[in-house]
């Protein structure tokens, strides 16, 4: 039977991880210097100056990854066994390159016209994106999605090793709450720090006086959302230990939820503390490691 569950895991973290690229490449490229071509065909979605100023396109880019990492996840899960090779790795990037080919082939097909001038065009594939309008963004994006499915097979296995050891079953749940927490923090701090620098208020302020609630909002996720994140983290370390980190992950969870933006990773804190609260799974049998 698929382990949909393991699967969707090990393609959140790996999603998580690709948010965290994306946030962090966000900042310095727009920041510093424009975006280079070939890094659109990564299927990095990079967090803009514009899109942090609106909480809707924050959750929106948020979703985008989630939604990538549990689709990838469950497909990685069902076709599992029928995948070819014996390590979990091996079997991800054969899925993705596959999935990555048979995108292609479809866009492809379903484009009247090859592009002369260049222009980007595509479609989202798991972690890369199919973009042929030039060599250099077609190999970003097959790079991307290969990497994607190797680092959603390494987490495959390192979770079943965790399966069959750990007593507390919100641990995963909590990794995913606080390293989403973390990143949307650490990109909306430094928002919230240029617009100090720059417009010497707590805020951008760019979306003009009579949106005030901007301004509170930013300043509830950097002040209030940092704690919740620190008890996540706290909840999280508990549950490693095979502990309950039920308080920790419900307080943080709801801290972080309260800010609006942070409303992901603050339910699945709540989730992944309610989930840690339960009783200690048994210790697998023999039957049951060897597999």
């Amino acid at each position: 039977m698929a382990d949909f569950g393991r699967g969707i895991k090990a393609g959140l973290a790996t999603a998580g991880i690709y948010l965290a690229i994306s946030a962090i490449l966000g900042v310095i490229y727009y920041i510093f210097v424009s975006v280079p071509h070939f890094l659109y065909g990564t299927g990095l979605t990079l967090f803009t100056w514009g899109a942090l100023m609106d909480p809707a396109s924050v959750i929106f880019l948020l979703l985008q990854y989630v939604v990538r990492g549990i689709v990838f996840g469950a497909v990685f899960a069902a076709l599992y066994d029928f995948l070819p090779g014996t390590a979990s790795v091996k079997k991800g990037v054969v899925l993705s390159a596959f999935v990555w080919i048979l995108s292609a082939a479809g866009l492809i097909y379903m484009t009247p016209g090859w592009p002369t001038d260049g222009s980007t065009f595509g479609t989202y594939c798991g972690g890369g994106m199919v973009d042929l309008s030039s060599i250099w963004p077609a190999l970003a994006g097959i790079i991307s999605a290969l990497v994607f499915g190797a680092l959603t097979g390494l987490l495959w296995g390192r979770f079943r090793g965790k399966e069959l050891a750990e007593e507390r079953k919100g641990r995963p749940v909590l990794l995913v709450s606080f390293i989403l927490g973390g990143v949307i923090w650490a990109v909306l701090a430094v928002a919230f720090l240029m617009g100090v620098v720059i417009e010497g208020a707590p805020a951008i302020g760019a979306i003009g006086p009579e949106f005030w609630w901007t301004d509170l909002l930013f300043t509830s996720v950097v002040f209030l959302g940092l704690p919740g994140w620190v008890l996540t983290l706290v909840g999280w370390k508990k549950t490693k230990r095979g502990e309950s980190g039920l308080k920790w992950g419900v307080v943080g969870g709801v801290l972080m939820a309260l800010t609006g933006i942070m409303l992901l990773p603050g339910v699945l804190a709540i989730i992944g503390g309610v989930l840690s609260g339960r009783k200690p799974a048994g210790e697998p049998g023999p039957a049951e490691i060897a597999q």
